[in-house]
């Protein structure tokens, strides 16, 4: 049977061992669990007085439909006792966690695939638009051939 995802779209920060303290307490048919956190990069290392930053934005109500969306496609495809995705918003600096995936199941195999499925989904699929800023330049980051290619893999 599969899980029930857990779902949430927030501006504040997550804490990693917390969340998967709270997925797994108990869940002793769980045999593993996965999890993937995803950094602010800096986009403009080294530059003198860069100031650099991440606005995330997305249309509340869509978001969590299509996260859910996808989530369930993990759910048919592997037997997952839990599955957590949290994805932040808001203006992030470098180094801020942005996005926590988790995944377990009974056996390991299926946590690993399940939860790099949902991230590579996630970077293709997900209803976010990311703004750079560096200094006073900024720009909208457009969609990358290499993460179209990587979830190309999981097309059925």
């Amino acid at each position: 049977m599969a899980c029930q995802p857990e779902i949430r779209v927030q501006q504040e920060d997550f804490d990693l061992g917390a969340e998967l303290e709270r997925l797994t307490r108990g869940r002793h048919e769980i045999g593993a669990a996965v999890s993937f956190t995803g950094l602010v990069r800096d986009i403009a290392p080294g530059a003198a007085n860069a100031d650099s930053s991440m606005t995330l934005e997305h249309y509340p109500g869509m978001t969590e439909r299509q996260l859910t969306a996808i989530a369930q496609q993990a759910n048919a495809r592997w037997p997952l006792d839990a599955c957590l995705i949290v994805h932040r918003y808001g203006t992030l600096l470098p180094g801020d966690r942005i996005v926590l995936v988790i995944t377990a199941s009974a056996h390991r195999q299926a946590a690993f695939d399940a939860c790099a499925f949902l991230m590579d989904w996630l970077k293709t699929k997900a209803p976010f638009w990311k703004l750079e800023q560096t200094g006073e330049s900024r720009r909208w980051v457009a969609a990358k051939a290499e993460d179209d290619a990587a979830a190309e893999r999981w097309a059925d």
